[in-house]
């Protein structure tokens, strides 16, 4: 077994770091321009392609070519459509509630606050929550029966938020539901397709990588996502946001929080 470049490993760290800063700047001076910090959201996605593609770049001559290739790919892809659909959704529109209020916490200079709280510490999380990539893309060894489990399980990720996304948003053009819970597709059988399809693409990008050691020791980065989507800015705050329109109360106790599940059947009136 060919013994892990440790060496080259740690001089790639720095160049993917570059990567997140300049993504990071760029999306700050967007951000000046539109007068709305929220672009940060859009940038989120783009902040793991640049990190796949500056390590990819780095790796070559090390690790598993296949690996390599699809540490680039799923993530870019996802990375990628994840930045346009929320950067045509949030278009025109005016600053997140979510950033208003944390900039209103600021003492001293709000730029200064926001590029701490906002700008550094998404750019810190997406490096950790990256670990798969960095330390996937220098694996030696064959992908294995592991890694290609991981591309089919990043595929139901894919599924599930991309089409979670696109019924969303046909849910919400239609004037009629306006104020309502969307109750259709994928909806019925979870409450956040698109937050459990986020989940499943980084389990699947961990397993593609942990197919080979020392990969498997990256299960903090999806552990780590999956308590962001569940605990932290994703599901619980939705769900505070949803818990006062009416019918809400009854589609969550029938609706799997979740892990896709069919719904449970209305007690008999």
């Amino acid at each position: 077994m060919t013994p892990y470049p440790t060496k080259v490993f740690a001089e790639a760290l720095p160049w993917a770091a570059g990567a997140v800063l300049i993504v990071l700047v760029a999306t700050f001076a967007s951000a000046k321009m539109a007068r709305k910090h929220s672009v940060i959201d859009t940038a989120w996605g783009l902040l793991f392609v640049a990190i796949a593609v500056v390590t990819f770049a780095a790796s070559d001559g090390y690790g598993c070519d296949g690996r390599r290739w699809l540490l680039l790919i799923l993530p870019t892809v996802w990375g990628l459509r994840l930045a346009q659909h929320i950067g045509r959704r949030t278009v025109g529109k005016p600053e997140d509630p979510r950033y208003e209020a944390l900039l209103a916490k600021a003492r001293g200079n709000q730029d200064l606050y926001a590029l701490r709280m906002i700008y550094l510490l998404q750019g810190i999380l997406a490096f950790v929550i990256a670990a798969p990539i960095l330390v996937g893309d220098f694996v030696g060894g064959v992908i294995g029966v592991v890694g290609w489990i991981g591309v089919g399980v990043w595929c139901i990720g894919v599924f599930f938020e991309a089409v979670g996304d696109y019924q969303l948003e046909r849910f919400r053009k239609d004037p009629a539901n306006k104020g309502t819970v969307i109750d259709v597709g994928l909806w019925r059988y979870t409450r956040h397709p698109n937050y459990f399809g986020d989940a499943c693409v980084w389990w699947g990008i961990f397993l593609v990588a942990a197919s080979t050691w020392p990969g498997v020791l990256t299960i903090f980065a999806p552990i780590i996502m999956t308590l962001l989507l569940t605990k932290g800015s994703g599901a619980r705050i939705m769900e505070k946001h949803m818990s006062s329109r009416p019918g809400w109360a009854e589609y969550a106790a029938r609706t799997s929080a979740f892990f896709p599940l069919p719904p449970k059947k209305r007690p008999p009136s």
